[in-house]
């Protein structure tokens, strides 16, 4: 276990909280597989019927601890990562988010595949997969370019440009934006309106809403060999050597 993700239930909502403020909530293994098995529990407890996500001190998350990813690539191990992705691409639960500061490559992927997603004026979305000589994960290949168009999905996913809540909103990513001190009870009112629907009802409404699972998983897995052929690349590794002096400095 880690401090760095809180996790508790309450009125049939899990909240799971990234919570290490320190380093924007960049996602470490540990921080990926107390998230999974939050996901997993929910999908198998009767006394979890929604979900919020959340990050704490006003910042969503930087995306992946890129010292922890890389340990983990470079070792021939799957990061942590994947199995967290495949988890919340495949959950049966409704999920909630509330996004506040900055939501990085994860941070912002993740959220096609939340039911709702709330956020504040501060929130600053951007998915640099490119700049790291890397592609697009969590099926944001595929669900980009529908959800935005291709010529947004090209901005945000190609050119890996940033863009806010407003922008967010317009493409369909956030359904409101709200202030800073009203988020956690924004997301946490919706999330137990979804828990005291019937569950059974509710789970099905959102499979029939999202199509069909394998599309996505056909998405993830193109998207995994990719990816993996891109970490073994040389311009990958002069785009991490890069990035991580640059933080050091």
């Amino acid at each position: 276990m880690t401090e760095d993700v809180k996790v508790a239930v309450a009125d049939g909502v899990m909240r799971i909280t990234m919570n290490r403020a320190a380093k924007k909530n960049a996602l470490t293994n540990a921080m990926y597989d107390v998230m999974t098995a939050g996901l997993e529990k929910a999908d198998a407890s009767e006394d979890v019927r929604a979900i919020v996500l959340e990050g704490a001190d006003g910042v969503f998350t930087a995306g992946n601890d890129l010292g922890d990813f890389l340990s983990t690539a470079t070792r021939g191990q799957e990061p942590r990562a994947g199995y967290f992705i495949r988890k919340i691409a495949m959950l049966d639960t409704p999920i909630v988010a509330a996004v506040d500061g900055v939501a990085v490559g994860v941070g912002t992927t993740l959220l096609f595949h939340c039911d709702l997603v709330y956020a504040t004026d501060r929130a600053k979305f951007r998915m640099p997969f490119t700049d790291l000589a890397l592609v697009p994960e969590a099926a944001s290949s595929l669900l980009a370019p529908q959800r935005f168009g291709m010529a947004k999905a090209s901005e945000y996913v190609l050119l890996g440009e940033p863009f806010d809540a407003a922008e967010a909103e317009r493409l369909g990513l956030v359904n409101k934006i709200v202030a800073p001190d009203a988020l956690t009870q924004t997301a946490l009112e919706a999330a137990r309106k979804l828990a005291a629907k019937p569950a059974g009802a509710l789970r099905a409404s959102r499979r029939l809403m999202r199509g069909e699972r394998k599309d996505i998983e056909a998405a993830m897995a193109r998207e995994t060999e990719a990816f993996a052929a891109a970490l073994r690349s040389e311009e990958a590794k002069a785009a991490f050597t890069a990035f991580l002096a640059k933080s050091k400095g």
